[in-house]
């Protein structure tokens, strides 16, 4: 006899799949791939290629072997979304083996030890990079110039924006900041980071086809860009030492951590007021670890706090009952 599955309602039918989504994702990241191959060459090739293939095969070892699960997850497309974003947090000069490492914590411990898709706490490839940043701060510190090592593996290192703001800081020293790149240069990528960090253009390119599709909504992405424009430009105009606030929308992890990572599904808030207090937070933080923290970015940890308390948010802002009559 044919079982069936009985749930409360209502019962809404929709074309959105967790399989669909993935793959949308991956489609938005396809401009800022594309850029950081043609700025990092080879290196970015081979670091991507290498965190896409180890994640997936983490994944369907782990499940085949460890969890003995016949049911496969490793075409749903989050294990490839992870490899691409775990790949986009790297310099394009690491050591492959390292990049394996990653892969492994991203998608052993910090995803399938809390039970797979849906279940984990953190951002699996944010967990991965803040892993790495830990565990090999110098690997995961020397940034390749774009264009500079199109044929090999490793290229001429050199300052990132982020690297510049923090010198100048550090140094009480504002006229460091004429050595950042102009807003032009930091939009189109041709400035030292990681691979998803270097061209802005393309990450915004990605928001739009996301929120076209309706894979996300703007609420989190939007929040986080202005707490962040808001809070540097005050500090900015308390004190020139701080960068303004455009170079800091621009510079670093935080364009893509407001696109992509912060608006996991798994990780985020449900409820639009608490995607706000959400994203508030994080471009809070992200300033103020910017700013006193021991690292120049502050986007990865930031997100990864807010992680934690993304359960706390969603107890507090709980959505209205189906069927619920409001109490005058």
């Amino acid at each position: 006899m044919k079982q069936l599955t009985i749930s409360l309602s209502p019962h809404v039918h929709a074309n959105d799949s967790v399989k669909k989504n993935m793959y949308g994702v991956c489609i938005a990241l396809i401009p800022a791939l594309l850029c950081s191959f043609v700025f990092f060459g080879i290196g970015a090739i081979a670091v991507t290629a290498v965190s896409v293939a180890s994640c997936v095969f983490f994944e369907w070892a782990i499940n085949k072997y460890l969890l003995k699960n016949d049911k496969p997850t490793v075409t749903d497309g989050s294990a490839i979304l992870t490899g691409i974003l775990l790949a986009f947090n790297l310099p394009s000069n690491l050591p492959l083996w390292i990049v394996i490492i990653g892969a492994l914590f991203a998608i052993g411990v910090v995803k399938m030890t809390f039970g797979g898709l849906g279940c984990n706490l953190f951002n699996p490839a944010l967990a991965g990079r803040a892993f790495l940043l830990i565990s090999f701060p110098v690997q995961m510190t020397t940034w390749p110039e774009p264009l500079q090592g199109f044929m090999t593996l490793d290229g001429t290192t050199g300052a990132t924006p982020l690297s510049i703001m923090k010198a100048a800081i550090k140094g009480n020293d504002a006229s460091l900041l004429n050595n950042l790149p102009d807003g032009i240069h930091m939009l189109t990528g041709q400035t030292g980071g990681c691979l998803g960090e270097v061209c802005a253009l393309a990450i915004l390119i990605g928001l739009v086809y996301l929120l076209v599709k309706k894979i996300i909504t703007w609420h989190i992405p939007v929040a986080i860009l202005a707490t962040v424009f808001v809070f540097s430009g005050l500090m900015h105009l308390a004190n020139p030492i701080y960068a303004d606030p455009v170079a800091e929308l621009l510079s670093g992890g935080l364009l893509l951590g407001a696109v992509f990572m912060a608006t996991d599904y798994v990780t985020s808030p449900m409820t639009k007021k608490g995607q706000l207090i959400y994203g508030v937070a994080i471009g809070f933080l992200t300033v103020v670890i910017r700013t006193w923290g021991a690292y120049p970015e502050g986007m990865s940890f930031a997100i990864l706090i807010m992680n934690a308390f993304t359960p706390l948010i969603n107890n507090y802002c709980k959505p209205k009952r189906f069927g619920e009559v409001v109490k005058k």
